[in-house]
């Protein structure tokens, strides 16, 4: 797609991929969140866990783009080069999936944040009216990338340096504010805090973390358009720490401020709510601006990953060619549209969700963790069969650390999600697989080897159980 230096991304426009990425919808929920599940002594350890966990994993992600430059799109490639085919298709389809759920949220938060001014048109973001505007929304963005994937980055560019302005006010305002007393009084709950155990507290925080820090990969996935490879590492780790910080500070800061109940009640995007309550309603005014253009800057950028995800599976053969045509602009178009149609019919479904904002953050968190998991033990694989660290020896086993800490964090995002999401996730995984039927049969290959037949056979089982929790109502969207 990109054959000359003038079309390949600089290490600022890479870094911009991931900051954009990450700074989306869920750093302006973070307040609410963290203040409906526990005070600052739990965000502290969630945010330490947390931090260390996805730091783990972009140090992977900077050891495999080091370790093997060869390997383009790199999220299922490196799963399918450490552990098949049939996972790295999974892989494939579970993060393409997953950023066609974080779009659909994307589009309830800008309603809902519309609903705070006209709660009588667009109500939680999951109305009629709200539903109308996503869908107008999903298209014009659509047929905007079509007319090239450098023009959309360059947008994503401007509008990531845009959407951090409002958040960087608000961290200012609320350091200036910083009342110790009240934050002390926080420091465990505070005295309306629900009673339940501190590992509970970190739990249920903890699906928020993975959604923020959803993007992480960004470089990653562009690793074909940098200019210098080592740029993708170094881009990840630039965008890992400057947000991490801010989400610890817009985290952290509101507890200062105000009682936790408070934060906790506040409407979402609760950043918007906490500050109304500080300095008024102005306040709410601008931070609800900088929601609608983080959010549609985040959408845009992950409307270029879903699209070339797709692209890229379809290239290596993991799905139908099909999906691999471009058009006159070197954009994958056919991608592009069944992404936007599955969005397109997600948006709709939220019509009848009791809960639509918070369900599909936790679904794309969930969605999100496979593709992680596969990365971190190709990672380990990597280092451990000693894979292009023939001049570098020494770094294998800091990396082989890496990555066992990075699956010991993922498998714990797993267990502190809870099976609810895990069968959900797989009854989606089912019919998914058609496409890896679709692919295999096209070029003649044999479906499974008997590993990965297993591996479908539990897939299978998984996604039958959640179907039937969903028909006879055990589980609930």
């Amino acid at each position: 797609m990109a054959s000359s230096d003038n079309q390949k991304l600089s290490l600022f426009a890479l870094t911009s991929m991931v900051v954009g990425s990450m700074v989306g919808a869920g750093i302006f929920n973070l307040p609410g969140r963290f203040g409906t599940a526990t005070g600052p002594f739990g965000a502290i350890i969630a945010w330490a866990i947390a931090g260390t966990g996805m730091y783990m994993l972009a140090r992977v992600f900077q050891a495999l783009a080091e370790k093997r430059p060869d390997i383009d799109a790199g999220v299922f490639a490196y799963a399918k080069a450490g552990f098949g085919n049939y996972m790295g298709f999974l892989s494939a389809f579970g993060y393409w999936l997953g950023s066609c759920l974080g779009n659909v949220f994307y589009w309830v938060l800008i309603g809902s944040t519309l609903g705070r001014f006209f709660p009588g048109i667009f109500g939680d973001g999951s109305s009629a009216t709200a539903i109308i505007v996503s869908l107008i929304g999903i298209w014009v963005f659509h047929f905007l990338i079509l007319r090239g994937v450098e023009q959309a980055a360059y947008i994503n560019t401007i509008v990531t340096i845009a959407k951090v302005v409002p958040i960087i006010v608000f961290i200012l305002i609320l350091a200036f504010a910083f009342n110790h007393t009240q934050f002390s009084a926080n420091f465990f709950g505070g005295v309306d805090m629900p009673a339940k155990p501190l590992l509970a507290q970190v739990r249920d925080t903890m699906l928020i973390t993975v959604f923020v820090f959803i993007g992480i990969e960004g470089a990653s996935v562009y690793s074909r358009f940098a200019k210098e490879r080592s740029d993708v590492g170094t881009a990840t780790i630039l965008g890992f720490v400057g947000v991490t910080g801010l989400m610890v500070a817009v985290t952290l800061l509101p507890y200062a401020a105000m009682p936790r109940a408070s934060i906790a009640g506040v409407q979402q995007p609760s950043l918007a709510g906490v500050l109304e309550l500080v300095v008024g309603h102005w306040g709410a005014v601008f931070i609800s601006i900088g929601v609608l253009v983080s959010v549609l800057g985040a959408y845009l950028a992950w409307s270029l990953i879903c699209a070339e995800v797709l692209f890229a599976a379809a290239k290596s053969d993991d799905m139908p060619r099909i999906f691999a045509r471009q058009n006159g602009n070197r954009v994958p178009a056919n991608a592009l549209w069944l992404t936007n149609i599955v969005v397109s019919l997600f948006v709709i479904s939220t019509y009848w969700s009791r809960d639509a904002f918070n369900f599909m953050l936790d679904m794309t968190s969930v969605t999100a963790l496979l593709p992680y998991l596969l990365v971190a033990g190709y990672g380990i694989l990597l280092a451990r069969r000693g894979e292009g660290y023939e001049s570098t020896p020494r770094e294998r086993t800091p990396h082989q650390i890496f990555g066992w800490l990075a699956c010991i964090y993922t498998v714990f995002m797993f267990v502190a999600a809870g099976l609810k999401y895990v069968l959900l996730v797989a009854v989606l995984f089912v019919p998914g697989t058609i496409l890896y039927v679709w692919a295999r049969r096209e070029q003649k290959l044999p479906l499974f080897t008997r590993v990965e037949v297993a591996v479908f056979a539990v897939t299978l089982i998984a996604g039958l159980i959640g179907a039937y929790g969903l028909l006879t109502g055990s589980i609930t969207p």
